[in-house]
């Protein structure tokens, strides 16, 4: 009935029908069809899916002024709405016209005008899905009343809990509190439902982060007795797989990693060719499709890794423990092998399931020490040494074939914390990344590409990871700053991937690449997990999926899911089709929002931690390069990643006006100017731990 009344609907340009006229369209004469109409024209009301006049007169949402989409609020007070629709523009909403609303609810807007250029501007006029339903924050008291400062600086509500509700919380305690009524009198009404200790408490700063962004720190007893009920490889597992045991595998992590997704093999053929073969833990042997470990990992969507802890999306007894590619342990694995000419073109490929025992456990570490020349390491490894410049000429081959395709290679620093044994930030250095690190990158990008390709020409329902082109305006901007640096892109009607490429490239190791690199990611749309395959832009790959960590991605366990059902058994029924062509939009959508409430979440947490470690060093100063420039200040980052403002009212020398075209901030007497990679030297005048935030200013 729902297909029927929106394809008649659909039938003509802004259709409109009242209930009268679909009953005669639909010849329904009888009561209980009069009930199912009835309750269908509801339910799609209530979907926001059609709307009703005050004439009574039914119509699509699509055809009218109005919209459905998510909510993403600012500390200020006002939000954008971000279209179910992708190809509908976002909404800006004023402060004043959220209406109760809160950051991620699905919300009904009327457009109500286009404002500054081509910027729509709305009223959000009901909430559909309420995605709070929890706060998280500290526990006060005022006139006897119990308040809570929430940990989210978008809500700028007042959250009142009453003396019946307090479940023995006190001052500065850090509590979980459940929603009780979001609008009582122009406030949040809530009743605390944990306390997770005093706010200073060790541990208590991250356990806050994750429940805020509702993540569980724990498995249920179920998931795990599911989970602990294997143990490792048995010999009937054999059946119908490739026995690699006795060929030459390895791991290669980070010194800290614990689950080992990817194992690799590589050697010279007779022909000059390269061999790889990249084996993936089959997780899908495990966790079957329904099952409770299924249902878990698909809610969970990823691991999250945070300083000092991770939560893994599967339990450990999986994730660390029979996946695991442990070495000298028989483990089962999806291999997908391939031979690869000097010009890295792949001219044969097999993907087959697989047994496989790891020869070594080699970290990105020792391998990059032993390219630059350690002695001692390079003979505990004599067997393998061979191996690692082999696969060192075949990752420049692979790189040197994307690059050619216009690939964009974006460099970003990454952070290591070191937490002391109260879990207090006490060392941040910049991570390293060395040509192991490029090494796995490439092989795993090339195996992800293999897969996606191969399933693409057998015309059958999948998970791609998709990155759509950035649009003009992000980019132009992206122009206008890397000209006022120096940097020229030609472009005519488009940009094209090589000219992106052929920037990032200039200011490699210049004063001005972060700021450029910063500029075009901003510039870039999300990559995020799609049934359709619409290309990946940043690599210019016309297929791409994520194949290579099904232990820590959930769209990783469906793709070997998809093969072992497509490929190894052959299913390929009607069944099989429908069921997946029916639910692969909504596992797309789900992975790409976990995905980014995990980025979200760690990035908090990180920025909690430099803030933290940067708090023992107020009134210290320090050199840094400036890595943005806003119409409020400038952003300064230090050699190890730590970031600050630099606030406008803090450059007392002059008054400041912003160019917002060129990103610099010019000096109105003295006409000093401020630009993205400038050397300056800071003084650290502030950290706010809980928001993470770091305010410097320039001495």
């Amino acid at each position: 009935m729902k297909d029927r009344i929106i394809e008649y609907l659909r039938s003509e340009d802004n259709k409109k029908a009242t209930v009268e006229e679909l009953r005669e369209v639909f010849h329904i004469s009888s009561g209980p069809d009069l009930v199912l109409l009835m309750k269908t024209i509801n339910e799609l009301i209530d979907q926001a899916e059609l709307i009703e006049s005050s004439r009574h007169e039914l119509t699509l949402i699509e055809n009218t002024n109005f919209l459905v989409g998510r909510l993403m609020l600012k500390p200020r007070g006002f939000g954008f709405v971000i279209p179910k629709d992708p190809s509908r523009n976002d909404v800006y909403i004023g402060k004043k016209d959220i209406n109760d609303a809160m950051n991620n609810d699905v919300v009904l807007v009327h457009i109500e005008k286009y404002g500054y250029g081509v910027r729509q501007e709305g009223i959000i006029r009901k909430v559909l899905e309420r995605k709070y339903t929890h706060i998280i924050g500290t526990m006060m008291f005022r006139n006897g009343m119990g308040y809570v400062i929430s940990d989210d600086k978008t809500i700028n509500t007042d959250i009142i809990v009453k003396k019946e509700n307090l479940n023995g919380s006190q001052k500065f305690d850090k509590v979980r509190c459940r929603i009780l009524n979001y609008s009582l009198r122009g406030k949040i009404e809530a009743t605390v439902t944990d306390v997770l200790g005093n706010k200073n408490d060790s541990g208590v700063d991250i356990l806050s982060k994750i429940l805020k962004y509702n993540v569980d720190p724990v498995f249920s007893e179920e998931v795990l007795e599911a989970a602990n009920k294997f143990t490792g490889v048995k010999p009937e597992d054999y059946k119908d797989r490739k026995d690699l045991t006795n060929e030459v595998i390895i791991t290669i992590d980070g010194d800290d990693a614990k689950d080992f997704d990817d194992a690799v093999q590589v050697k010279t053929l007779s022909n000059g060719n390269f061999f790889l073969g990249v084996s993936i833990a089959d997780v899908s042997h495990y966790v079957t499709k329904g099952s409770i470990l299924d249902k878990e990992a698909y809610q969970r969507g990823t691991s999250v890794y945070l300083p000092g802890r991770v939560i893994p999306m599967l339990p450990e007894n999986l994730s660390n423990g029979v996946c695991s590619l442990r070495p000298d342990e028989e483990r089962l694995t999806l291999t997908c092998e391939m031979e690869i000419d000097q010009s890295g073109k792949v001219v044969k490929y097999e993907i087959y399931p697989s047994v496989i025992k790891s020869n070594r456990r080699m970290t990105y570490n020792k391998i990059n020490k032993i390219f630059m020349g350690d002695v001692d390491l390079a003979e505990e490894y004599v067997d393998l040494v061979g191996t690692f410049y082999e696969m060192r000429n075949l990752a420049k081959i692979l790189k040197k074939k994307r690059a050619e395709f216009g690939s964009i290679n974006f460099e970003t620093d990454e952070s290591y914390i070191t937490l002391d044994e109260n879990g207090k930030a006490i060392d941040i250095q910049l991570r390293d990344r060395g040509i192991s690190e490029s090494i796995i990158e490439e092989f795993m990008l090339k195996a992800n590409q293999v897969v996606a390709e191969h399933v693409h020409w057998l015309n059958l329902p999948f998970i791609y990871r998709v990155h759509d082109k950035p649009t003009e305006e992000k980019l132009n901007r992206l122009l206008s700053m890397a000209s006022a640096l120096g940097y020229q892109v030609k472009a005519k009607n488009e940009i094209s991937n090589f000219e992106l490429q052929k920037l990032v490239e200039k200011v490699h190791g210049t004063e001005a690449e972060k700021g450029i690199n910063l500029l075009m990611l901003r510039s870039m749309q999300k990559a995020i997990y799609s049934e359709l395959n619409l290309g990946h832009y940043g690599l210019s790959f016309k297929f791409y999926t994520h194949f290579t960590s099904p232990i820590r991605r959930y769209p990783d366990l469906i793709v070997h899911r998809l093969l072992r059902e497509y490929l190894f058994k052959g299913n390929q029924s009607t069944e099989v089709i429908d069921y997946y062509n029916e639910k692969m939009k909504e596992i797309a959508a789900q992975a790409s929002e976990t995905e980014r409430r995990a980025v979200l979440l760690e990035r908090e947490v990180v920025d909690m931690k430099k803030a933290e470690y940067i708090s023992g060093y107020i009134n210290k100063r320090f050199d840094g390069i400036i890595g943005s420039v806003t119409s409020f200040g400038l952003y300064v980052s230090l050699p190890n990643t730590v970031e600050g403002l630099v606030h406008i009212t803090q450059l007392t020398d002059d008054y400041y006006h912003y160019d917002e075209s060129l990103m610099l901030l010019v000096g109105e007497r003295k006409k000093k100017i401020y630009r993205v990679g400038d050397k300056v030297t800071i003084q650290v005048m502030n950290a706010n731990i809980t928001d993470g935030e770091v305010d410097f200013k320039i001495v």
